[in-house]
């Protein structure tokens, strides 16, 4: 209000500035459950040492195999060679992880590693030179002091996030992921070698990926878990004894199930399309465990049950005499298997006594080991008898073994998720 003269001017106030708008922050977006994973120092250093070392896991059997038989022309031979391998493994792998457990992993894991390389190498010597065959077995059979280097890093992993079940969670995931890429890539790789390069080429770069990869993995000695001082005490056989039928199990499905596929596309004149078919169900199974690793993690009963219900899909697409259905049908196979193994494998973790952990995980993989070799066999004795496509009922049945081994009920697992 203002008085001009004779004249009341009444004036309105001044309006307000108008509020100068910000643009709005940018949301910083979250980083993914692995990106937070590899942001953890170490974790990149002993995670590349790990592939290196991990990927001659699924090279070492088919270069024997092609090896042999391309010099010997036996594959009953190159068979018989493998097998004692496997044997072998089973027997010598749990006493190196308990050695490992008990010393540390840098300590025993190198000359462990450096005792299978010259196995491999006097493999290829005995090969080339003539020897006599049990030269052979006995060389493939050193190769089996080869440290667990899953389980060495799932050690690491769990030491790490001791006090984060969520990322432990994603790690495990990201574990077996890893093992189903190494063992996709590992035979292709070595199958390669052998054909194009040289016979001996796939053991000699199996040999020389396991050695550098395992050098880099445990120079990362920030990361390696401490060993515990004083007594141990527990056993991890008799704490793991219940799990271990649903792990032999499992090895049965992975094991059946190869033979049947090579068998069954064989028998379709599509034996060409084995390796391709294959590699598809193991990257659905890398595939769902990279994506389990991001949601919640379910119980291993329920797990159970969708493999159970997935492996009778490859079953009923095999009557079908069709690759399509066959291969979307091993995809979704090979899907339900990752979160059951992420899921077995945490259970493992729980129930294993402390400082004991890499010999537990080691008793785990043998029974899966000895798994596919007795799955391998049997789905071998269906299809000389009733038929490739008959053979798809074996993986099926030993998935609802797999279930049936969680089901019944014992004591000190049902408190375990």
């Amino acid at each position: 209000m203002a008085v001009t003269g004779n004249t009341l001017v009444l004036a309105a106030p001044p309006a307000p500035p108008a509020p100068v708008r910000t643009p709005p922050r940018p949301r910083s977006r979250p980083l993914s459950p692995y990106r937070r994973l590899f942001a953890l120092p170490g974790t990149r250093g002993f995670t590349a040492g790990n592939l290196l070392a991990r990927l001659p896991m699924g090279m070492f059997g088919v270069s024997a195999v092609m090896m042999i038989a391309g010099q010997r022309g036996s594959y009953a031979l190159a068979g018989a060679v493998t097998a004692t391998g496997l044997a072998a493994t089973a027997l010598v792998a749990p006493w190196t992880a308990r050695l490992v457990d008990r010393h540390g992993q840098a300590r025993i894991a190198v000359p462990a590693t450096l005792i299978a390389v010259l196995g491999s190498l006097s493999l290829i010597v005995c090969v080339r030179t003539g020897a006599p065959a049990w030269t052979l077995f006995a060389s493939y059979a050193a190769t089996a002091t080869t440290p667990n280097i899953g389980g060495m890093s799932r050690a690491r992993w769990t030491h790490l996030l001791r006090d984060s079940p969520g990322a432990h969670h994603t790690a495990m995931s990201f574990e077996q992921a890893a093992d189903e890429l190494c063992y996709m890539l590992g035979p292709v790789l070595a199958a390669f070698l052998c054909s194009v390069v040289f016979p001996e080429a796939g053991t000699l770069t199996a040999a020389a990926l396991l050695l550098t990869g395992m050098l880099v993995f445990t120079s990362c000695r920030a990361t390696q878990p401490p060993v515990a001082a004083g007594p141990r005490h527990g056993s991890p056989l008799r704490a793991l004894a219940p799990l271990l039928p649903l792990f032999l199990a499992t090895g049965v499905v992975f094991g059946s199930m190869e033979i049947a596929s090579i068998a069954h596309l064989d028998a379709l004149g599509l034996g060409a399309a084995s390796g391709p078919v294959l590699a598809l169900q193991a990257a659905g199974s890398c595939a769902a465990g990279l994506l389990y690793g991001t949601l919640r993690p379910r119980g291993l009963r329920t797990c159970l049950l969708a493999m159970a219900a997935a492996m009778a899909l490859p079953w009923l697409a095999a009557s079908t005499g069709a690759l399509l259905p066959l291969a979307c049908a091993l995809l979704l196979a090979g899907m339900a298997t990752a979160p059951t193994m992420v899921t077995a494998m945490s259970r493992v973790h729980a129930l294993t006594p402390e400082g004991r952990l890499n010999e537990g995980m080691t008793l785990a993989v043998t029974a899966i080991l000895a798994g596919i070799a007795l799955g391998a066999a049997a789905a071998g004795t269906l299809i000389d008898h009733l038929g490739p496509t008959t053979a798809y009922a074996l993986p099926a049945a030993a998935a609802v073994l797999a279930l049936a081994a969680e089901v019944v009920p014992v004591s000190g697992t049902r408190d375990v998720p």
